[in-house]
């Protein structure tokens, strides 16, 4: 039999109290004031718990934990119920600079011989097993798990387990590893006992306002706490994060490794762009100089082929549905990361980011349309009405489908992740009263504007396409134009992937627009090399060769989230293992869309200029 037992754990708990200023502070991020004891409560909430070994996080309710039905839970907005964070508030009440010991908060019993309260304590079990984490926030800051690791740092977890498990061998898992007293075989040790110790900064020449930092550890069943409310004369609000984001495994990174990076991906761009531009000037003053039939007559490369380079592409009806929700995923992402870098997205707004992203992509609609329509009348469409039909739902079709099987998963597992229907109504009011009106009106507008002008004629024959080398050929160039693009992003790709699966805090977003300008450059200039080569070998056919060249890059991605499932994450379970691949198919299919589109308007640019400085007779 599995014996449950109650063990005692520590926390440090940081967070921040502070005296009301008349600065400017950015949404998220404003100081609360905190003044003597009576007079100042201090709420603790409670979030949804999530573990490294399942992607599926469930609510605090969930686990039968102590809680508190009289007070209404705070409003939550779009990107925190996307991420299934679900906020409570909890039973735990404070007042400022009062120390309390012993507190009881609740006593629960539970008769195995009671199918209910059995599969109540299995359901704990079962999240001790999965080592499930606690997720509490005081003044905005996450309760955080502090304990002394080698070499004598700290590491400060945002988060803390439900308890631990030592199996049959007498081995202890996660938790249980800290305290040697965990040592009796086929034993859960349940954390009920909370130790709280909340540092706090008084702030100079403003009367009695505070400052804090703080965090927690352990719960339930029959649960005392100890608070202590310290006074930290080091530690400011407005650097209150640092000891978190610090501490954090993923801060621990070889910076020079990542510049060095960063580094040899501007190195190799740049050769790129100067090998281009050589060379290219070369053949044009070559090509300007032919001035009779004779000499036009041995003309070659890229020349050649001037009355087909602008002749429409195959399935073009696709290729420019791609470009406009590749348009729209674009500047959605640009100006995400932009208000990133401002601060405005950072970890204190919670779910910031995400809202941010989707309010973006549904405002961004008509510029989706626009681009879908002009390019399509500039390969001599006419079926207009599908075109924006097809703009409006193909991929953003794509992207529901696949997230709504994912969503009836986590209803089938009840987790908190589980979209509610009054927010799944939400998303599709927005999709089909905003976002599919404006792609109609960017569309009414790309086919009412006049053709895209090009440089030359396209001769009504087609040219006959020479027999091609091997690095010529469309699959080989499409797969070597990848793997330049996903070289400058894989190192960033894994922190990210941390932050969605391991849920690390991803806070360096400076860096990561930084990534996201190289990547622009690399997928840019690799297309444009590959499809001078091409051109050269006489084969006009760039237009999907640069979308899926550059495009290519989300295969790499793809096999590297395989990899980085298999080699770094503990995931178990079918649900879980499900859940993963479907989020990552949608994750890639929006790379896929991002990348290509930047190749094609590369390429294009770079077809248009070349072809617009030649003399052609």
């Amino acid at each position: 039999m599995c014996a449950l037992r109650r063990a005692r754990g520590s926390v440090l708990v940081i967070f921040l109290l502070l005296h009301s200023a008349t600065s400017f502070y950015l949404p998220g991020l404003a100081p609360v004031s905190f003044c003597e004891p009576g007079s100042s409560t201090i709420e603790m909430f409670v979030n949804r718990l999530d573990s490294v070994e399942s992607v599926l996080p469930y609510e605090y309710k969930a686990f039968d934990f102590c809680t508190i039905d009289s007070e209404k839970r705070p409003s939550e907005n779009l990107g925190q119920v996307l991420f299934g964070e679900r906020i409570e508030p909890s039973p735990y009440k404070f007042e400022f600079k009062k120390k309390q010991e012993c507190k009881h908060v609740c006593t629960k019993a539970y008769d195995t011989t009671n199918a209910q309260d059995k599969g109540r304590l299995d359901f704990l079990k079962k999240g001790m097993l999965l080592n499930y984490q606690h997720h509490w926030i005081v003044d905005n800051m996450p309760v955080t798990w502090c304990y002394d690791v080698e070499d004598g740092q700290k590491f400060c977890n945002p988060g803390f387990p439900i308890g631990c498990y030592v199996n049959e061998a007498g081995r202890p898992k996660d938790a249980c590893v800290v305290n040697s007293e965990f040592n009796d075989k086929d034993t859960f040790y349940f954390f009920n006992h909370v130790d709280i110790t909340i540092h706090y900064h008084v702030v100079e020449n403003e009367g009695t306002g505070a400052r804090l930092r703080t965090t927690t550890l352990g719960y339930n069943i029959y649960i005392r706490q100890i608070v202590k409310i310290t006074e930290d004369k080091n530690i400011r609000w407005a650097s209150r994060w640092d000891y978190i984001l610090e501490s954090m495994p993923h801060t621990n990174i070889q910076w020079f490794s990542i510049m060095n990076s960063l580094v040899i991906v501007l190195f190799l761009s740049g050769m790129v762009a100067m090998i281009m531009l050589r060379t290219l000037h070369k053949d044009i003053a070559r090509y300007n100089q032919i001035d009779s039939v004779e000499d036009a007559q041995e003309e070659f490369g890229w020349k050649l082929v001037h009355g087909d380079v602008f002749r429409p592409p195959r399935k073009g009806m696709l290729l420019s549905v791609f470009l406009g929700s590749g348009t729209q995923i674009f500047l959605m992402t640009f100006v995400t990361l932009f208000f990133a870098c401002l601060g405005f997205l950072s970890p204190a707004n919670r779910g910031a980011l995400m809202t941010c992203a989707v309010v973006l992509w549904v405002l961004l609609g008509t510029p989706a349309g626009y681009v879908a329509a002009r390019f399509y009348k500039s390969f001599g469409g006419e079926k207009w009405k599908t075109n924006v039909l097809l703009t409006c739902f193909l991929c953003p079709g794509v992207v529901f489908a696949d997230f709504f099987v994912m969503n009836l998963i986590l209803w089938g597992e009840g987790s908190s992740a589980a979209m509610p229907f009054g927010t799944l109504v939400a998303i599709l009011a927005l999709w089909f009263c905003i976002s599919v009106p404006l792609t109609f009106i960017g569309a009414y507008f790309g086919f009412k504007k006049t053709g895209i002008e090009h440089p030359v004629r396209t001769n009504q024959i087609p040219r006959q396409i020479p027999e091609q080398s091997f690095y010529t050929k469309p699959l080989p160039g499409i797969v070597m134009g990848g793997i330049l693009p996903f070289g400058c992003i894989f190192i960033q790709l894994f922190f990210i992937l941390n932050s969605i699966w391991s849920h690390q805090m991803y806070y360096m977003f400076g860096f990561l627009f930084l990534v996201f300008i190289i990547l622009v450059i690399t997928c840019s200039e690799a297309t444009i090399l590959l499809c001078y080569f091409h051109l050269c070998a006489e084969d006009y056919h760039w237009q999907w060769r640069s979308f899926l060249t550059s495009g290519f890059t989300a295969v790499y991605f793809l096999i590297y989230a395989i990899h980085y499932f298999f080699s770094k994450l503990q995931i178990t379970g079918l649900a879980s293992t499900i859940l993963y691949f479907g989020y990552t198919m949608i994750m890639a299919l929006i790379f896929f869309l991002f990348t290509g589109t930047i190749g094609f308007f590369a390429c294009f640019w770079f077809v248009t200029k070349i072809y617009s400085v030649v003399k052609v007779d």
